[in-house]
């Protein structure tokens, strides 16, 4: 008991040190390659992202890399999002535990501007008595790609880290850039309750260079709780049969907007049958969160709708994945 005590502090006081100095990032106004915000995953969207504790299959890779460590096997997702102003983003995520070894991942995400008419101010006028908006007759494809590769390891029962490297790659057809890019995080089970915390850093790397100035990525910081409010295996409430409610926080600080705060619930009936919402909180672009999912043997498909306010649509995703044990 006092070694589980001890390794609790020890774990707590690295996370709070890292909070600390995470949370001072210099604030900037502008960040560069904007399409990593876009974190693909369903289920940790229908939860507004307090997802820092419960990642636990190979969608991990997008959220916090520690949760590859409790892959059993074989696990694979594709996913789909139906972002703003019809902007599409397909994920593809893999991991595999090697045993002793750790487990390693593999991610790979696609955003899809699609196709835009190129206007001129040079082509602005009437053209045989039809009034011309400034198009050139030019097509252009802007779009965006991100490769990594994670790797996860349980150092003991209760802890995990994992790291990932990626590779992101911008083509605004005029202008290109590319960067590597860095992510890491941890896992601790306290043993106590079903209670656990966790913490994630996201897209960390050099500054982006576009034409004659320079951007900072857009590094994210979280930290969280999560237990089970109601469930047959040590709930911190009461148990009701094969019904279980989760609660879930993550404090959210990215670097260039104010620190946000996420909270999400997920009831689950036998497993199988899954209702999800959450809220974000001191964000004027993200609110409202909801989803549905449905588990049946090694498969499984999950939803989500978020809200993004009065002036921005509805972004929707779909996620389905396999596990092979």
């Amino acid at each position: 008991m006092k070694l589980i005590r001890k390794e609790f502090l020890v774990i707590a006081l690295v996370i709070f040190a890292v909070a600390i100095k995470i949370s001072a990032f210099e604030k900037v106004g502008t960040t560069s390659f904007q399409f990593l915000k876009v974190i693909p995953g369903a289920r940790a969207n229908a939860l507004s992202g307090a997802f820092s504790t419960l990642a636990n299959n190979s969608e991990s890779v997008f959220w916090n890399p520690a949760g590859l460590a409790r892959v059993a096997n074989y696990d694979f997702s594709f996913g789909y999002v139906d972002w703003f102003m019809d902007v599409k983003h397909f994920s593809f995520s893999a991991a595999y535990n090697m045993g002793d070894i750790g487990t390693i991942g593999f991610l790979g995400v696609l955003s899809d501007v699609g196709e835009i008419e190129v206007t001129s101010v040079d082509r602005l006028g009437f053209v045989n008595g039809v009034y011309n908006p400034g198009l050139t007759g030019e097509i252009i494809n802007p779009s965006s790609l991100v490769l990594g590769v994670s790797y996860a390891k349980n150092v003991t029962d209760k802890f995990a880290f994992g790291v990932t490297v990626k590779y992101a790659y911008e083509n605004l057809v005029y202008k290109k850039a590319g960067a590597l890019i860095f992510d890491g995080g941890l896992t601790f089970n306290t043993g106590f309750k079903s209670i656990i915390l966790g913490a994630a850093v996201r897209h960390f790397g050099q500054e982006v260079k576009f034409i004659d100035k320079s951007y900072p990525l857009p590094q994210t910081f979280n930290i969280g709780i999560s237990s089970y409010l109601i469930s047959p295996d040590d709930p911190l409430i009461t148990s009701i049969g094969d019904q279980r409610l989760l609660l879930s926080y993550d404090m959210i600080q990215p670097r260039d907007y104010d620190q946000m705060h996420s909270v999400g619930m997920e009831y689950s009936f036998k497993e199988m049958l899954f209702l999800r919402g959450g809220y974000t909180f001191n964000s004027d672009q993200e609110g409202i969160s909801a989803g549905v999912g449905v588990k049946y043997s090694r498969y499984r498909l999950d939803y989500s709708f978020n809200d993004h306010g009065e002036f921005l649509d509805s972004v929707h995703r779909l996620t389905i994945g396999l596990e092979i044990n």
